[in-house]
C-alpha cells in the first residue's frame, strides 16, 4: 500500500508527459500545416499574377488588334493615299501640343502634310527628318487651319489655344454659326482633304461693339491619346465634302 502513491504519482506524470508530448506533436504539425499553407498562398498569388499579367497582355492585344482593324478599314476605303504612322513620342511642354510619329523623309514624308485619323483632323507635320516627324497638334498656339462651318459654310481660320482646345477667328458678325455646329476643314492650301471633322463648337462670344465673333471648338479628336495615325500623301487631290471628288 506504501509505493501506490508513488505508482500514482508516476502514472500521472507518464500522462502528463505523454499528453505534452502529444501537444507539442500536434502543435508542431499544425505549425508545419500553417507554413504549407501559408507557401500554398504564396504560390497562389505568384500564379494569379501571372495570370493577370497574360491577361493583360492578351487584352491589349486584342484592344491594338481592333485599333488597327479600324484603321485598315478606314484606308482601304478612302480616296486618300493614307501612310499609317505609329506615335512615338509626346512634347511634355506646357505650351506647346506636338508628338513624334516614326515616319520620315525615307518614308515620304514632307513639310506641312495633314495628320489625321479616323475621327477627325489631328494636326500637320512641322519638322520631318528621315525616320520621323514631329506633328503640330490643331491645340497648338502656333497651328493654323483654314476652315468652315459645315451647316452655313462661314468661313474662318482655326488657331490653338492653350486649354487643348481650338478658336474659330476671323468670322464676321452676320455669319451664321451655332453652337454643337461642326467646324471641317476647308481644303485651301493643300494641306487638308476639303471637309474632314476638326471640332465642335462649343461657345460663342460676339463683342457689343466688333465687327467679328470668336468661336469655341472642342477638337474632334483628343490628340495626346492616340497610338496609331495617318499621314496623307495627297491631300491636295481629294474633297471629302457630300457630292465632292477629286479635283
Amino acid at each position: 500500500y506504501l509505493t501506490k502513491p508513488f505508482t500514482f504519482a508516476g502514472t500521472m506524470m507518464q500522462r502528463n508527459f505523454a499528453s505534452f508530448s502529444t501537444g507539442v506533436r500536434g502543435t508542431t504539425a499544425m505549425y508545419l500545416d500553417l507554413i504549407g499553407v501559408k507557401k500554398q498562398n504564396q504560390d497562389l498569388k505568384t500564379q494569379l499574377a501571372e495570370l493577370n499579367a497574360k491577361l493583360g497582355t492578351m487584352t491589349e492585344l486584342k484592344l491594338e488588334n481592333e485599333r488597327l482593324g479600324q484603321l485598315l478599314g478606314f484606308k482601304q476605303t478612302s480616296k486618300m493615299n493614307l501612310l499609317a504612322a505609329r506615335v512615338i513620342a509626346r512634347d511634355l511642354m506646357p505650351d506647346h501640343n506636338t508628338i513624334t510619329v516614326h515616319r520620315g523623309l525615307n518614308h515620304g514624308v514632307q513639310k506641312n502634310m495633314a495628320a489625321l485619323t479616323i475621327g477627325g483632323v489631328i494636326g500637320y507635320t512641322f519638322r520631318v527628318e528621315n525616320d520621323s516627324s514631329q506633328i503640330l497638334l490643331i491645340t497648338d498656339s502656333y497651328a493654323v487651319i483654314d476652315a468652315i462651318v459645315q451647316r452655313s459654310r462661314a468661313r474662318g481660320l482655326v488657331e490653338g489655344i492653350r486649354k487643348g482646345n481650338c478658336r474659330l477667328k476671323y468670322l464676321k458678325r452676320s455669319d451664321d454659326i451655332q453652337v454643337g455646329d461642326l467646324v471641317v476643314t476647308s481644303g485651301l492650301f493643300n494641306m487638308f482633304p476639303k471637309g474632314f471633322p476638326i471640332g465642335t463648337v462649343t461657345s460663342i462670344d460676339k463683342s457689343r461693339y466688333g465687327m467679328s465673333q470668336e468661336v469655341e471648338i472642342k477638337p474632334a479628336v483628343e490628340a495626346m491619346n492616340l497610338e496609331e495615325i495617318f499621314l496623307v500623301l495627297n491631300a491636295n487631290h481629294q474633297d471629302l465634302t457630300p457630292g465632292g471628288g477629286e479635283d
